[in-house]
């Protein structure tokens, strides 16, 4: 099992990730741009913007300086969110050794590229070895140690392994997967749906409304994917399925919050003002539009997700052309 760790970002997620991997007895740097972040992270051993109360333990150690940051590391975790992760990287990409494998936490598309998070890392980085770990993970419950099953994907395809040791626990539990592509598109797709599930949520419209929304959400999801090339099976398993479910009720889910609130009549703009975490979906719901248009894919939740976000559309008045759509088989 890998010894030495690089964790980069000082988010929720990459304080989970540091805290976790403490606990397996690896060593732990976490490198962020900001001193004062770092500082702050030193003194109280404890992340009191995004996990307060969740102690860092000793082996976590931090710096702001690159080369220091990856000094001794076998594997390091990308925990940057995806429309930050290219320019982090470009920071920090003269400092990292090649031979270092990435695996990224993130779940999005890149807005205008539409590139996925380990191919970001490629673009900036070169031929590196990228892994995507995956699945129903709230950041919030693994502090609190609760039972979590997630996934990893890997190019090369031995990564995963590495990654499955480094993490697995007796409460948190790594399948691997050969689909890279798909686990990928499913994590980043599924927050779209979760914003649709939150909207529902702040109209009340009712449990028999999300669960019509999740299971057309996830023929969406597994629809693009599969004419992108991914796996259907990645679709129905903790990537796909699995992260959809926790996403769209859970109450600490970023995205299904952040929908509830429009569901309620506030403006995305707002919404996205009114919180320190990054609302990967809204970013995310541009790009797999752009996914659909030019693989001629329908995907009609998500287009009205994104007419609601960005073309001013009502509500209600979406709400309802969808529910008029022209009836046919499922």
């Amino acid at each position: 099992m890998v010894e030495q760790v690089t964790v980069i970002g000082t988010g929720q997620m990459a304080t989970v990730c540091a805290v976790m991997l403490a606990d397996r007895g690896i060593h732990v740097r976490m490198w962020g741009p900001r001193r004062e972040t770092i500082e702050a992270l030193k003194s109280t051993r404890e992340n009191r913007t995004y996990l307060p109360g969740l102690h860092i333990s000793d082996r976590v150690s931090f710096t702001s300086d690159a080369e220091a940051a990856f000094r001794g590391a076998e594997l390091t975790v990308s925990a940057v969110p995806c429309q930050y992760m290219r320019g982090v990287w470009e920071g920090i990409a003269n400092a990292m050794p090649r031979d270092i494998p990435v695996v990224s936490v993130a779940k999005g598309i890149e807005n205008d590229t539409l590139q996925r998070p380990t191919q970001i890392l490629r673009d900036v980085l070169g031929n590196v070895a990228v892994a995507s770990l995956s699945g129903p993970s709230i950041a919030a419950e693994l502090a609190r140690c609760l039972p979590a099953t997630v996934v990893v994907a890997s190019d090369p395809p031995e990564l995963a392994k590495i990654v499955q040791e480094a993490f697995s626990s007796q409460w948190f539990r790594v399948y691997t997967n050969d689909d890279l592509l798909g686990v990928e598109l499913a994590g980043a797709m599924k927050n779209v749906i979760a914003l649709a599930a939150g909207i529902l949520d702040g109209l009340k419209a009712g449990d028999n409304a999300k669960a019509a929304l999740l299971s057309r959400g996830l023929v969406e999801i597994t629809r693009l994917g599969t004419t992108m090339g991914a796996r259907k099976e990645t679709f129905a398993g903790l990537a796909g399925l699995g992260d959809l479910v926790t996403t769209c009720v859970s109450p600490l889910g970023r995205n299904r919050s952040a929908g509830e609130q429009i569901g309620r009549g506030m403006k995305a703009e707002a919404v996205i003002a009114s919180t320190p975490s990054v609302i990967e979906g809204i970013p995310t719901t541009r790009s797999v539009v752009q996914l659909a248009r030019r693989f001629d894919v329908e995907m009609p939740i998500t287009e009205a997700v994104h007419s609601v976000l960005f073309e001013g559309k009502e509500v209600i008045a979406t709400l309802s052309e969808l529910m008029a759509r022209r009836l046919k088989d499922e």
